[in-house]
């Protein structure tokens, strides 16, 4: 007798559907507070909280996830309403305001609902374990996203005394990276995210405030009372 068993076509696409994914993520199903089931890559499970509006779901992610699809409208934020929040967190913590919109511009694009493939998220593009240590319980909430990164920003810039570049490179990279390299490590990609963030920083008309900040390792160019050009970085 034959013991084979019909095998309903639902499953069979289900199993298409899951065996479809990267080969190394797991595809789990997450049943919102609201009710509703979301199909999320989750591969070792991050939490994190979308909105501020009720009921608020809980999704399990991780860096390969995509949110690709899921409304977001409740965190959604106008650029007025980013530089809004860019101009209190730079006067809250003492940050040049341009150097913030620097970062958003080369992080997200000014994107409230942006989510890389390593899992930073939000305007300023934070991991969740940065987000939590600066304060932001909310990855996708824009004031909770630019405080923390302002707070983040900061404590870089004093923890290397400064140097827009190593400050930058930590924060693409880690602080880790930097201290382990004894200066910007050789990743191509943080070394194009310095470039691109001072690019911003720098250009006229990007409002940047003199003196905001020292580059210990600067030079600076100088013509003294006899008209000779003089490198130093002093």
């Amino acid at each position: 007798m034959d013991r084979r068993s019909t095998i309903p076509a639902g499953f069979i696409l289900a199993m298409v559907a899951c065996f479809s994914a990267p080969a190394q993520a797991q595809i789990a199903k997450v049943t919102s507070e609201d009710g509703r089931q979301l199909f999320v890559n989750a591969e070792p499970p991050v939490t994190i909280r979308l909105g501020s509006a009720k009921p608020r779901a809980t999704i399990y992610m991780n860096a390969e996830s995509s949110f690709n699809g899921y409304s977001r409208a409740a965190v959604s934020i106008d650029r007025d309403g980013a530089e809004k929040l860019v101009r209190e967190a730079a006067d809250r913590h003492h940050v040049d305001p341009a150097l913030i919109r620097a970062v958003i511009q080369t992080e997200s694009n000014w994107n409230s609902g942006a989510l890389s493939r390593k899992g930073a998220g939000g305007l300023m593009q934070l991991i969740p374990t940065t987000a939590q240590r600066f304060g932001a319980n909310d990855l996708f909430n824009p004031q909770q996203n630019i405080d923390a990164g302002v707070r983040y920003l900061k404590t870089l810039l004093e923890r290397y005394n400064g140097n827009l570049d190593l400050a930058l490179a930590a924060y693409n990279a880690g602080e880790g990276a930097v201290d382990r390299a004894h200066g910007i490590p050789a990743f191509r990609e943080t070394r194009n995210y310095v470039q691109k963030v001072q690019d911003a920083y720098f250009r006229p008309g990007s409002g940047r405030l003199s003196e905001a900040f020292t580059n210990a390792r600067a030079i600076h160019r100088d013509v003294d009372a006899n008209g000779r050009i003089i490198f130093s970085n002093e």
